[in-house]
């Protein structure tokens, strides 16, 4: 009995000295209260207001006006319209131009409002719900990828109803919170984003990503402030970005990463918004987290508002290219291995920071145009190089070995 009552002072000691080695605050550099010092996200990071413009835009076919979700699959955008159309579409990445249309039969399209996928299988969401607020057939289907490229789609349906909804009655035009047009696919599970038109927030719901018969769990509700429209996941990464617009048509970005497990608003929560106004955007998609497709319906308020549908391209290299470990690259030459840099808040200094070893110790900095700002010698402490007196903007580091970076560096 002794050893028993001995070893749980001790238990509780290691268990005290492990929470203290784990330091809660934001984690993010690009924030407005990171904390350097925090090893652990708990989602208290705040930003400040943030606006993308697209790199590119181009129009889409004229068989597309309803485009509501995107995908990237097989080196492609995958796209469809959000009614009576029973096609999908594959589309150049390069220009939006489709270059493959594949037939679904069998099915109908009442309101079909996202697609997403896992490794096998794309999902379309037929669950839009905006017109009563009433319908009880919301459904997914299921579809094989091999099977589309061979031309005879095997479909599977996911059949669901909303745990909370228990009012069926019919409502006017736009007057529910239980639309959905957003949703990822997550190991076992589908995770619904709504579409909340009264409250203008979010609620997260989940059901199996098998066919059946479900009762979508409620997880969460968030005040994203606008209309959610689309999603796109990263899980390897633990990024999901939505998108969606105000009740103004002002389009945005919803920007979740660095949560843990399926814990979606738990860490990093950013909301970005994009300089098209008047565009009702639908669908998202990415390749790697970087670089983003988004798409928007014809929208025509005359006499004076008339936006085709378009797919538009944005680079949020600026963003997240510091979570993502990925960095500028200049004139694609040959980058030092894992470096990354983020801005000192307390001083002037810009930190490079790297794991390389064997260092040079003469450096240049070049801005874009090729002209050099910055010459000399590196004081190099724990593997940090401290330079003073660049502005904001993009540069290029140099070492004596013609092995180059560049980065984005942010002033505080």
């Amino acid at each position: 009995m002794k050893i028993k009552y001995l070893a749980l002072p001790v238990c509780l000691l290691f268990i005290n000295i492990l929470s203290s080695a784990q330091t809660s605050g934001c984690t993010d550099p690009l924030a407005n209260n990171f904390n350097s010092s925090a090893t652990q996200n708990d989602g208290s990071c705040t930003y400040n207001q943030a606006l993308v413009t697209p790199i590119s835009s181009f129009n889409l076919a004229g068989n597309l006006t309803e485009t509501s979700g995107l995908i990237s699959w097989n080196n492609q955008i995958w796209t469809h319209n959000d009614s009576d159309d029973l096609n999908i579409y594959a589309l150049d990445t390069s220009n939006g131009n489709i270059l493959q249309t594949y037939s679904l039969q069998g099915v109908t399209n009442t309101d079909w409002e996202e697609i997403s996928q896992d490794e096998d299988f794309i999902y379309i969401g037929d669950f839009g719900n905006n017109a009563n607020g009433n319908r009880t057939d919301l459904k997914i289907l299921k579809i094989s990828k091999v099977s589309i490229l061979n031309g005879s789609p095997v479909i599977e349906t996911i059949n669901f109803s909303y745990s909370n909804q228990t009012d069926f009655s019919p409502t006017s035009s736009n007057n529910t919170d239980f639309d959905c047009e957003a949703f990822i696919v997550a190991s076992d599970s589908i995770f619904l984003f709504t579409k909340q038109w009264i409250s203008n927030k979010t609620s997260v719901y989940s059901i199996p990503k098998s066919p059946g018969i479900y009762v979508a769990k409620l997880k969460l509700t968030y005040d994203v402030q606008g209309l959610v429209t689309g999603a796109t996941y990263l899980e390897s990464k633990n990024l999901i970005a939505l998108c969606g617009y105000t009740n103004q048509l002002s389009p945005f970005l919803y920007l979740l990463y660095d949560f843990s497990g399926f814990d979606f608003f738990g860490a990093n929560k950013r909301k970005i918004n994009i300089s098209l106004p008047f565009h009702q955007v639908e669908g998202i998609a990415t390749t790697g987290g970087l670089k983003y497709y988004l798409s928007n319906e014809n929208f025509s308020k005359p006499p004076f508002i008339t936006v085709p549908q378009q797919l538009h391209i944005l680079d949020l290299n600026d963003l997240l290219g510091g979570y993502l470990g990925n960095l500028y690259n200049f004139n694609e030459t040959q980058a030092i291995n894992n470096m990354t840099v983020f801005p000192n808040p307390a001083t002037d200094f810009i930190n490079f920071k790297t794991n390389r070893i064997d260092l040079p110790s003469n450096y240049r900095i070049f801005n874009q145009s090729g002209q050099t700002v910055i010459a000399g010698k590196l004081t190099i402490k724990n593997q940090t190089i401290n330079i003073s007196g660049l502005s904001s903007g993009v540069y290029i580091l140099k070492f004596n070995d013609d092995k180059m970076q560049s980065y984005k560096v942010i002033k505080r």
